[in-house]
């Protein structure tokens, strides 16, 4: 099984396609700025749950945030959770500058 992903700039997600078909097998939504990409949803077709659908959007994801230099604020549990297994990702979390005063 072959899993191909591409960025869908004008619905703001990433798309995966599995063996060539035209039906989507997986999105990865999410919002832009300058400064970061924030990942806010994914959701996998039933049929392809454990084919790695998931996991090619999110590399694909990190690694197009990676080139682009953003920061990646993983709002959602899928993309913390792999981002945590993958320890070459962990650098492209988004760390806010507030501080806490005393």
């Amino acid at each position: 099984m072959t899993v191909e992903v591409r960025d869908a700039p004008e619905a703001k997600r990433y798309e995966a396609r599995v063996d060539g078909e035209s039906k989507v097998a997986g999105v990865a939504e999410y919002i832009r700025t300058t400064e970061l990409v924030a990942l806010v949803h994914t959701e996998v077709e039933a049929e392809y749950e454990g084919a790695g659908v998931g996991s090619a959007l999110a590399r694909t994801a990190l690694d197009e945030a990676r080139a682009a230099n953003l920061r990646v604020l993983a709002t959602r549990p899928f993309f913390a959770g792999w981002i945590s297994r993958h320890p070459e990702c962990q650098g492209l979390l988004y760390q806010s500058r507030s501080k806490v005063s005393d």
